[in-house]
């Protein structure tokens, strides 16, 4: 009875985080996991799942909702004419070297270290997207196809250690480099899918034969919230869409910037605790 009692309260935590991961993942081009991981996270914790594993099941399991989140955000801005296939083309092969490179780093890191990574990264962009809301890009476009590959690498690097989809780092990027708000979290919805494959299985690989798995695992993803989180993230993610295409530019920059901050103090408070509490 306390296994159907954890568990159904593991999947009504999923049922939360598919809704809100849906809504943001459309809203915000960022695939949800800005949502989903935190959520994933702090269930599993609760389920008794050991520090080391936690953030790992979180990254891999959000980053296979991503796979088929990213398809219906990016449908929805499609149909708005805000996604840049010419981008997207450029910046695969870089984000998809970048993804490898953080599943191979993430197999020999702790999952505090994972941890700590989202919360610097997601507070930093944050920052950043509030303190630029209203300023003017910096260039029309990015002034040396090397340096537009090297961000399409980080952004695939830094995306697949904290199991998002690539808008937490490349909307800011774009939109640096003349990208309206709106084109950049399209573009961003459609790269969610270039990142989420790779990364599922890289994580997939490197979690085999890991120990202390929860029930339902196939190497650091797990399934279970996986069926719970993929219906309701494709539901919902064309709503977010089609408001994101409903509200003015800074609105739209300061919601991103709201999410990132509390997701990063909250993760943020969680490393502290570890390291010296």
């Amino acid at each position: 009875m306390e296994f159907f009692a954890d568990y159904g309260l593991f999947v009504v935590a999923m049922i939360f985080a598919g809704l809100m991961g849906g809504l943001v993942a459309g809203l915000l081009g960022v695939g949800g996991g800005i949502i989903i991981v935190p959520v994933l996270y702090f269930v599993l914790g609760g389920l008794g799942i050991d520090e080391g594993l936690r953030m790992k099941i979180a990254v891999a399991t959000s980053l296979t909702t991503i796979i088929f989140t990213s398809l219906s955000s990016a449908r929805s801005h499609y149909k708005k004419g805000a996604v840049d296939f010419d981008l997207i083309k450029s910046w695969s092969l870089p984000i998809v070297i970048g993804v490898i490179g953080g599943a191979i780093f993430s197999a020999y890191v702790s999952g505090i270290v994972l941890t700590a990574i989202f919360a610097i990264v997601a507070l930093l962009v944050a920052i950043n997207m509030t303190l630029r809301a209203n300023s003017p890009a910096v260039a029309t476009d990015f002034p040396h196809p090397a340096l537009k590959a090297a961000f399409g690498t980080v952004v695939g690097l830094i995306s697949s250690l904290m199991g998002i989809g690539g808008g937490t780092l490349s909307v800011p990027i774009l939109t640096t480099f003349g990208y309206d708000i709106r084109k950049a979290v399209g573009t961003a919805s459609a790269l969610g899918f270039v990142i989420a494959i790779p990364g599922t299985i890289g994580y997939i690989i490197t979690g085999f034969g890991a120990e202390g798995l929860p029930a339902g695992s196939i190497g650091y993803l797990n399934l279970i919230a996986l069926v719970a989180l993929i219906p309701l993230t494709m539901l919902v993610a064309p709503y977010g869409a089609k408001l994101a295409h409903s509200i003015p530019r800074k609105t739209l920059s300061y919601s991103f910037a709201a999410f990132l901050t509390l997701t990063a103090l909250r993760m943020g408070w969680d490393v502290i605790q570890n390291i010296w509490l």
